[in-house]
């Protein structure tokens, strides 16, 4: 069957992906076309044969968003749960008494899969990298939703606890780490092999302090054999710092580098607590010459973080060194363009300065950043070759008027809500602000089914046998019952 070829006619807005200059531009007017799943022209007129012409003199063309970190089959069923909440003796983080309360069945975790890839599909990402466990229907999922996906089953050799509240242990077992990283190999290697075409691999180790050197000696083999990227959480928390000098005298990423795994082909997630962030108190500042130096890429994602009070020190600051860096949600809601603002206003809040990180550098790092990470050339941008993994904003839309510069009216007033089209690998897969391939209604009703089932069993696995509305009590009391008040007498008088 021949590829059709469709036009984006007289385009408002593009914006393009200047090859010489490694950077976007804007153009205004012209023609975007691609046949199948590749770009043909980005700007002109395109006067060759096509089936499919859309008028677009009232929306901005720009390429699909690159979620970098993301953990959509588990985090959705979180809202209402954890927005608020954070452990004072573990510095804030929510990670070693609060994430392990839930335990998510396979139907709650199809259903929450299925809402966050219609938010982030409504949210212009058409690239994820999808953290997760490993469960039924997983990549079938992901090819139904249209996303071009990067599955990263998780797995470790061991497991965090508490058992009052203020101390964090570890327990480990080698033998069941290595069949969860082989069972994560099957899953990745299917994914590549998945019939949509649109489906590949990352192999992630879960978390720096749950994974033994030899399983990340493993791993990282594994991937490099199969010229795979990695992903794995590392300095997240000051609790891990602390952990990771314990055990071998180094920073986490110092760490990552004594075992050889720093390279172009690794993506620390979060990266927050390196040697120069105040909250570690540390003598050195070498961890981010150590990223920039082996090309390391660190996702970002501001918003999970920063309920809490935790920060990046800071986005800017990481650029300026030469780190590589890639946007990720990692939270609920999994509205990707709420993260970029979330990044800038962060970032110049840490940092005192107001004039970064602006909205060029977070569309970097949305964009050709999360792409890079990957080992990708061909997404994140809009040029001749790339693929069709294209966004279409309504310039019309109030939130985006007036429109002197679209990608700032996008980012920082309009969010998601002008977002009308999404096209992956030139299939439509959002049509007029609706996803096509999934039935979000259906799903939220899953979701919330699933979530009161979790929530009921919150208690079993609290270190203090609290139930959920303690743990995690709602943001507003209830009101007591009241007796009813008296009819004023004229009203009395009246029913009489």
């Amino acid at each position: 069957m021949q590829a059709e070829t469709t036009v984006l006619r007289d385009c408002g807005w593009i914006i393009s992906w200047n090859a010489a200059e490694a950077r976007h531009e804007y153009m205004q007017g012209g023609d975007v076309a691609f046949r199948g799943d590749r770009v043909l022209q980005v700007g002109g007129r395109y006067e060759g044969a096509f089936e499919h012409e859309v008028d677009a003199r009232e929306r901005l063309v720009m390429p699909g968003f690159v979620d970098l970190h993301a953990h959509p089959t588990f985090e959705t069923m979180l809202k209402g749960l954890t927005d608020e909440v954070g452990s004072p003796n573990f510095y804030q983080s929510s990670l070693y008494e609060f994430l392990f309360l839930f335990e998510l069945d396979e139907d709650g975790m199809r259903a929450s899969n299925e809402v966050a890839l219609s938010e982030l599909l409504l949210s212009g990402v058409t690239s994820l990298c999808d953290i997760s466990v490993p469960h039924e229907g997983w990549l079938d999922t992901m090819a139904r939703s249209g996303i071009r996906g990067f599955a990263a089953p998780m797995f470790r050799s061991g497991r965090w606890f508490t058992r009052n509240g203020h101390s964090v242990e570890y327990e480990f077992d080698e033998p069941q780490g290595r069949s969860r990283l082989e069972k994560a190999l099957a899953v990745v290697d299917e994914a590549r092999a998945h019939p949509s075409g649109r489906l590949d691999g990352v192999v992630s180790p879960a978390q720096i302090d749950t994974c033994s050197e030899e399983l990340l000696r493993d791993a990282a083999a594994e991937a490099r054999a199969r010229n795979m990227p990695i992903q794995i959480h590392a300095s997240q928390s000051v609790v891990e710092f602390n952990e990771i000098m314990r055990r071998h005298g180094r920073t986490p990423a110092g760490w990552l580098g004594d075992l050889g795994l720093l390279g172009p082909d690794l993506t620390i997630g979060h990266g927050i607590f390196m040697d120069h962030h105040e909250w570690v108190a540390w003598s050195t500042r070498n961890d981010l010459g150590l990223l920039a130096e082996s090309g390391t890429t660190v996702a970002h994602c501001p918003t999970v973080f920063v309920r809490r009070g935790i920060s990046l020190r800071h986005f800017a600051e990481y650029r300026a060194a030469g780190v590589n860096m890639g946007i990720g949600t990692d939270t609920f809601p999994h509205n990707f363009v709420e993260e970029m603002r979330n990044a800038i206003y962060v970032g110049r809040t840490v940092s005192g300065n107001s004039k970064g990180p602006t909205a060029q550098m977070v569309f970097e790092a949305a964009t050709v950043g999360g792409a890079k990470a990957l080992g990708r050339d061909d997404i994140g941008r809009l040029a001749p070759g790339a693929k069709a993994d294209i966004v279409l904003v309504d310039l019309m839309h109030p939130a985006m008027r007036p429109v002197r510069d679209p990608l700032r009216s996008l980012i920082f007033s309009a969010g998601d809500r002008p977002i009308r089209d999404v096209y992956v690998d030139g299939r439509q897969v959002v049509s007029a602000g609706k996803v096509t391939g999934l039935d979000r209604e259906a799903a939220l009703a899953r979701v919330e089914e699933a979530q009161a089932r979790s929530a009921a069993q919150v208690h079993k696995y609290d270190w203090a046998g609290r139930p959920a509305d303690e743990v995690m009590p709602h943001a507003l009391p209830f009101a007591k019952a009241r007796a009813a008040a008296p009819a004023p007498a004229g009203e009395a008088e009246a029913e009489a």
